[in-house]
């Protein structure tokens, strides 16, 4: 009769493979409960945070510089801006010669500000949302949750997610240049004929995105990962925290449409 041979207890055990950065990076869209198992136990790495927000920078910029040099977009520009006008005429605002003035300025400098706010949108959001977003996930996980795990932790695990936030970025240039819509997103928005800013119905339409809740999703598994809790209550914290802030943005905006249409 063949003998085993005897087992080894203290025998060397090999180590866990370390994923490559590139590897967290894409595996983040496949498997990001690994992901977030592994950056969990090992030391903070600012790449997992910087490197998905320069990213999404050069993807939206890349998107913007293609989208502002179609003529389509440029017309839709100036209809947007001939009916604010418009209104403010009928309202008795604006005389037709203030109009005309102000169509003139609207036409020399109107794409200039779409273009600003357009190139400094993905900087502010690669850069502050996952400190902002990292600071809601390390009080729930350490407050609420009673997991241990430092601010930083928090902040790598959302830049690391924010990878969905440049698939979107891919998206939403491709949609915005085949339909020639400004407002052309992957939401529910995407089916109407007609997108108006200043519709609240629109707007809430435009919140119901499905990378949105792609990336929700994300930081959920990010959440349960770090705070070694179940999914479902991770993911009723973010997306319960998401629906406040996001009510509360949505709010102030049309607040601020309805004051600045008086």
């Amino acid at each position: 009769m063949e003998t085993l041979p005897p087992v080894l207890e203290n025998a060397p055990q090999e180590p866990p493979r370390t994923m490559s950065l590139a590897s967290r990076l894409f595996n983040i869209f496949a498997t990001p409960g690994e992901v977030f198992e592994q950056i969990k136990n090992t030391p903070v790495s600012t790449a997992n945070w910087l490197t998905p927000a320069l990213t999404l920078i050069v993807v939206t910029w890349l998107g913007v510089s293609l989208i502002f040099s179609q003529d389509s977009i440029q017309q839709q520009l100036k209809e947007i801006t001939d009916q604010a006008v418009e209104k403010q005429v009928q309202k008795g605002k604006l005389t037709e010669q203030q109009a005309e003035q102000a169509r003139a300025v609207a036409a020399k400098f109107g794409s200039l500000g779409s273009k600003i706010g357009a190139y400094s949108t993905p900087v502010l959001v690669g850069l502050v949302l996952p400190f902002w977003w990292g600071l809601l996930v390390w009080l729930i996980g350490t407050q609420a949750l009673h997991a241990d795990f430092s601010y930083m932790k928090g902040v790598e695990m959302v830049g690391l997610g924010g990878m969905v936030g440049v698939l979107d970025a891919i998206v939403r240039s491709l949609l915005i240049l085949i339909m020639g819509n400004l407002f052309a997103s992957p939401s529910l928005a995407l089916f109407l004929k007609q997108f108006d800013p200043q519709n609240p119905t629109h707007s809430l339409l435009a919140v119901v995105n499905i990378m949105t809740f792609w990336s929700l999703a994300v930081r959920s598994i990010g959440l349960a990962r770090l705070s070694s809790t179940r999914f479902g209550k991770a993911a009723a914290w973010v997306f319960g925290i998401w629906i406040i802030q996001t009510s509360v943005l949505v709010g102030l905006s049309l607040a601020a449409q309805k004051i600045a249409a008086r």
